[in-house]
């Protein structure tokens, strides 16, 4: 995504140290997307990641686009694909700008992906390029962290390791830019050596009010939200208000 420094460590080791989290999200999916997913012929898993949601869903028929700002998620989604032998039409792309051959009847942005967009103003910028994509009547189904999970539980220091790599994150939340951010440090074995790496991660928190406004503003005529306690059964850092999902119809009035 232009604007900010591509990920390329935790590109390369997501799949690693962050799929724990994966039950909860299809949890919701399932709840939230239950009654839309047997209709949907085609979908768009923006900001995809390494594949995982795009692959899922492709393997029950739907045709999947999949879009990442990030060369080495595009690389590791085609190789997921391939490996599992599903059918995906992968896109390097920004979200902020992102088109499509065709409009799809579903966009699903994950994993608080609308997160790490730069800046404040950039929200209408993806607002308006989902709309473009969905078809009058599609959907668009998303999560965000919220301020509360800045404030309460990105603060704080984590280590991870696995065979060959280990990681240290400290992260914290800056209240006057509205921002929390994560520095990563990853440790990583080749042959008897030990190499450094930095990465830094930061979001921005959305407020529903911008939200919501965003969406409308774009073509949306109902939003709906969820809050994601009863999805993340199990997790002890996650209190009521500190990740949301929503689900929100463009117009089916919509004119392009």
């Amino acid at each position: 995504m232009r604007g900010r420094r591509e990920y390329k460590w935790l590109a390369q080791y997501y799949d690693q140290f962050f799929t724990f989290h994966l039950p909860w999200f299809e949890a919701a999916r399932n709840c939230v997307l239950g009654r839309i997913l047997p209709s949907v012929k085609s979908a768009c898993d923006l900001a995809c990641g390494t594949g995982t949601t795009a692959a899922l869903l492709a393997g029950t028929g739907i045709t999947m686009y999949a879009v990442d700002s990030s060369s080495v998620m595009c690389r590791l989604t085609r190789e997921k694909a391939a490996r599992l032998g599903v059918p995906l039409r992968v896109r390097r792309a920004d979200m902020r700008d992102f088109r499509l051959p065709e409009p799809v009847d579903l966009i699903l942005c994950e994993f608080d992906a609308l997160n790490h967009v730069p800046e404040k103003a950039d929200l209408a910028r993806v607002g308006a390029a989902v709309a473009r994509s969905l078809r009058p009547g599609g959907y668009f189904y998303f999560d965000v962290n919220n301020l509360l999970a800045f404030e309460k539980i990105w603060p704080g220091t984590w280590w991870m390791e696995k065979p060959g790599v280990a990681l240290v994150l400290h992260g914290g939340f800056d209240a006057e830019r509205g921002r929390g951010w994560s520095r990563a440090e990853w440790f990583i074995q080749k042959d008897d050596c030990w190499k450094r790496h930095h990465e830094r991660v930061e979001q921005v928190a959305w407020t529903e009010t911008e939200i919501r406004s965003t969406l409308l503003k774009a073509g949306f005529d109902r939003v709906r939200k969820f809050d994601a306690t009863p999805f993340f059964v199990g997790d002890q850092g996650i209190r009521p208000g500190c990740r949301t999902f929503y689900l929100a119809r463009r117009s089916a009035r919509a004119e392009d």
